[in-house]
Formats: C-alpha cells, sequence, structure tokens
C-alpha cells in the first residue's frame, strides 16, 4: 500500500484550508462600473466595497492627471474606458481614456462656442454608455452617438436646430437617458426623444425652456415614466410618447431646476439653489402632493444623494460659502451641518460619503445622521470644483472648472 498519497492528500487539504482562511479574513473587493450620470443605480450610490478609506499622511496615490478643457461635465467609466467632456479653443471635446491610466483612446472635437456668460463656460453634460454605444448632448444641441471603443460616430444631429427649441440661459444640460430604443434629453418644456438607432425625432415636446436637469427614471403601477426638470416644474412623462403623466410646479429663480429629483417608493423629493430649498412629495395616481417644505438644503447643482433613509447634499448657491448637510427625508428636520463646504458634491459607497468640496478637497467619512467626521482626506485639486465626485473600480475620478483632472486611487494593493 502506497502511504505517500494520503499524506499528499493532507498536506493539500492543509494548505487549502488555510488559504481559505486567509481568505475569509481579508475583504471581499467588489468593483464597478459607473457608466452614466449619479451611477449604476442614478442614485449617487456605488455597491463597490473593499476601497481605502484611511490614508496616509501624504494623501491616496494618484493614479493618472489629466487636462481636458473648459466646464463641469463628469466622467462616466464603461469597459475599461472614461469619458468625459470640455472645451477649448472654440471647440468641444468629447474624450475617452483607458480609465486606469489616463492613455487617451480617442477624442472627437467640433465647434462650439465657450459660453462663458454668467460663469466661467465650457461643457456641463455627461456623457451616457449604454452597451458598445456612448451618447453626448452639448450646451447648444449637438448630439452625438459614437461607438464607444472607436469614436466613430454612429449619427450625429443638432436637435435645436432640428426642433427649434429655445436654448435656456446655461445651454442644454444634463445627460441622455438610454430607455428600451429611445435617447430622452431634457430638451424643450417636457423633454424630447431620439431613435437611438438612427438620431431621428421620436417625439419632442413644446418649445419652452428645458431645465437642467437629467431625465430620471422610474416606475408606477407597472409603468415607466421619466421625470424631467423644465423652467418652471418638474414633469412627469411616458417616456414611448411623452405623454404628460403628472407636473409640479417649481419656480427657481432664473428657471435653474438642475438638481434631479430623488424617489423613494411613494415619495419624491425636489431641491434647487437661489434660496428656494425642497420638498417633500408623495406619489399617487393623480398630482403629487405636497408634504413639508423648507430652505434647509436648497441645491443648486448637484443632488442629494438618499441613503437609509437620510439625505446628503450641498446647500448654498455658488455664489456662497455653501455647506455640507444632512437631512431627514421623512420629516426635513436637519441632523448635522458641515460649513465652508463649497459647491462641490457627494456620492456613497459601502455606507461611506466620499466628498469633494467646492476647493478641491476629497474627504471621506461614515454617512450617519450623527455628523460627519471624515477618516481621509486630502486636497487634490484646485480651482472651482462643482463636478460631484465618480467611484469606480478602485478610482476616484476628480475634475475642475478649468478642466484639470486628478483620478485618486483607492485600491487596496
Amino acid at each position: 500500500m502506497n502511504t505517500r498519497i494520503p499524506e499528499l492528500f493532507l498536506r493539500l487539504r492543509s494548505s487549502t484550508v488555510a488559504v481559505l482562511f486567509v481568505a475569509c479574513l481579508c475583504p471581499a473587493i467588489q468593483a464597478e462600473d459607473w457608466p452614466h450620470w449619479r451611477g449604476p443605480e442614478r442614485t449617487g450610490i456605488s455597491s463597490e466595497t473593499g476601497w481605502l478609506d484611511v490614508w496616509p499622511t501624504a494623501g491616496p496615490v494618484t493614479a493618472w492627471k489629466g487636462k481636458v478643457g473648459w466646464g463641469y461635465s463628469s466622467f462616466v467609466i464603461s469597459q475599461g474606458r472614461a469619458f468625459t467632456m470640455g472645451n477649448a479653443e472654440g471647440k468641444d471635446t468629447v474624450w475617452c481614456f483607458e480609465a486606469a491610466t489616463g492613455k487617451e483612446i480617442w477624442k472627437h472635437s467640433y465647434p462650439a462656442e465657450l459660453g462663458d456668460k454668467y460663469f466661467e463656460g465650457g461643457t456641463t453634460g455627461t456623457p451616457t454608455v449604454a452597451g458598445d454605444r456612448l451618447y453626448t448632448l452639448s450646451r447648444w444641441g449637438d448630439t452625438f452617438c459614437f461607438e464607444a471603443a472607436t469614436g466613430k460616430i454612429v449619427w450625429s444631429v443638432n436637435v435645436q436646430k432640428e426642433t427649434g427649441a429655445p436654448i435656456p440661459d446655461w445651454g442644454f444640460t444634463g445627460a441622455p437617458l438610454i430607455h428600451e430604443n429611445l435617447v430622452l434629453l431634457n430638451v424643450g418644456d417636457a423633454g424630447l426623444a431620439l431613435d437611438k438607432a438612427t438620431g431621428k425625432i421620436a417625439w419632442k415636446s413644446e418649445n419652452k425652456n428645458a431645465g437642467y436637469s437629467t431625465p430620471f427614471p422610474m416606475q408606477r403601477a407597472g409603468q415607466w415614466l421619466a421625470v424631467i426638470g423644465n423652467g418652471a416644474a418638474y414633469v412627469a412623462v411616458n417616456p414611448r410618447d411623452g405623454k404628460e403623466a403628472w407636473r409640479v410646479r417649481w419656480v427657481t429663480e432664473y428657471g435653474v431646476n438642475a438638481s434631479d429629483p430623488i424617489v423613494d417608493g411613494d415619495r419624491l423629493f425636489l431641491s434647487s439653489g437661489y434660496g428656494k430649498g425642497g420638498g417633500l412629495f408623495k406619489l399617487g395616481a393623480g398630482e403629487p402632493e405636497a408634504g413639508w417644505k423648507n430652505k434647509k438644503l436648497r441645491t443648486q447643482l448637484n443632488a442629494a444623494v438618499l441613503y437609509q433613509g437620510f439625505l446628503y447634499g450641498v446647500d448654498g448657491d455658488t455664489s456662497q460659502k455653501a455647506a455640507l448637510k444632512c437631512l431627514d427625508l421623512a420629516t426635513g428636520e436637519e441632523k448635522w451641518t458641515q460649513p465652508d463646504f463649497g459647491s462641490g458634491g457627494v456620492i456613497v459607497a459601502e455606507g461611506k460619503l466620499i466628498a469633494f468640496s467646492g476647493a478641491g478637497e476629497l474627504s471621506v467619512g461614515i454617512a450617519t445622521a450623527e455628523g460627519f467626521k471624515p477618516t481621509a482626506r486630502a486636497q487634490v485639486l484646485g480651482g472651482k470644483c462643482w463636478t460631484a465626485p465618480v467611484l469606480a473600480n478602485g478610482l476616484v475620478y476628480c475634475r475642475n472648472g478649468r478642466g484639470d483632472v486628478a483620478v485618486v486611487d483607492l485600491r487596496k494593493k
């Protein structure tokens, strides 16, 4: 009888147990792409885990830096590629980089005004990835569908010229929403839809001023709706045909309804800046019913993030010393405030806030109603940083208004 075989088996079994034991001690790393505005579920929340929330004194490692031109377009990340937009020398540019290294894969430029009236100008909308396609909308109505891998133009159309829709004061913005075979854009009184295969207009709304939010998809009673902010209201339409389901009158100074709506079951939260504030509505069979309203969370640019019943977001305008705040969604009660945060933005991952201040400081802290106590913070950029950060596959993408990009590496080695 060969006794070596059982001995070898016992050694292998012991080694396997040891490896499994070590693996159990190490936190699982779950990476995730960020293919469209506000993340995988369009809520500002990522399910990514295992990233570094405590940094050395010198700060986190910078994976790469770049320059993309003027603007506040965010990043979207899909299949190892990072996309954003910027303006320089009289042109808008759509950029595609290797997400991990910043190596340029392709770019496409086209003539576009800087549009520096009221602010420094540049691109403000964010691309959208759907399958193997990338969709973009410029401030002046230029709409593109690209092959995401190569930058080849599948189709392009200027929706303003096609429809005659008025360009709002800060230009068209928001990100395209892909629903079934359509591309929804915040153009006109209650949106515009294009056939995603051809760019042909499927339906349009009245030629009235658009707002600046991204069309937000939601389901009620088994029916899909898209909620779109215009110059004086938030309107819910059937994305297939544009038929209006309801609207909430929401008048903000200068028509700046830019923050995306937040939907939680049968609750709808709206908020805007310029002293307007926020309010909670109950969704039912007809028009939403108004609940509480106050001025404790005035989100001018980036929508708040709803996490475990609490809203985390920026209160105040770009002209003020805006604060980072936490509110109870059910009551509107303010739970805490972090002053002098500026007009930045926040996202949530693994139960933690990832906050990017208006002056370029990146910080991380537990998302709790008890207060914001950062476990890590570092100055990663300067200038005006109005764009919320993006977390994808262990990297945090940050940019400022003049187009400086800093990608912070939070992967555990």
